[in-house]
């Protein structure tokens, strides 16, 4: 089994790849330290896992999964932190990760691993306990029902946090005119003038 680790804690990754290869089934091809290079070792290594902290610099693990898995719906992402935050838990489980566990828990990372390569979903013990109340408790404004997509509300959210078209390109890996091809849809879709309306219209449905 092919892993790519990536961490922006250079000894955490190095302490990662020893564990990971002292078991002969996995191999690990790559180490990369931000979200942005986890999207570049995919696309070149396309691994059977990708194992990837969440909290890092210049693009987190979350930003990193949206494009990989917008890029390749397949791909198996094995989130692994220090945080349990409850937002991250929800976040993870929205864009499609295949796991969410605390690098605490040593014992289950490869476990976790060969779960996520045949097919399973896995969140660690500590992460599961909280999730059937997140979601009962999650009553977000249904946009589907309006017919906006993943990508479009995520755009939303980046237009309302006041980012420039130019600025939400170079985050999402997109050309600015594909963002203004959202927009215009976005706008179309929510019967809305301009982005300053958009803005407003996210915050009031919050």
């Amino acid at each position: 089994m092919k892993i790519v680790i990536v961490d922006d804690d250079y000894l955490v990754s190095e302490a990662l790849k020893t564990i990971l290869e002292a078991n002969e089934e996995l191999e690990v091809t790559a180490i990369g330290a931000d979200g942005a290079e986890a999207i570049t070792l995919y696309r070149k290594h396309r691994p059977d896992v990708l194992l990837m902290d969440i909290r890092m610099k210049e693009m987190s693990g979350l930003d990193a999964a949206t494009v990989i898995l917008d890029e390749f719906p397949d791909a198996r992402i094995l989130l692994l932190t220090t945080f349990s935050d409850d937002e991250y838990i929800v976040n993870a489980l929205k864009i499609g990760a295949k796991g969410y566990i605390l690098k605490q828990d040593y014992a289950s990372i490869v476990p976790s691993l060969k779960a996520v390569y045949t097919g399973q979903t896995v969140f660690g013990n500590e992460v599961s306990s909280k999730i059937p109340g997140l979601l009962q408790s999650s009553k977000e404004f249904d946009y589907a029902a309006l017919d906006i997509n993943t990508r479009e509300l995520e755009i939303i959210k980046l237009i309302s946090d006041g980012l420039s078209n130019k600025e939400i390109a170079g985050k999402l890996f997109l050309s600015e005119g594909t963002v203004r091809n959202y927009l215009s849809a976005i706008l179309d879709k929510l019967q809305l003038r301009d982005r300053t309306q958009v803005a407003v219209f996210y915050y009031q449905h919050l």
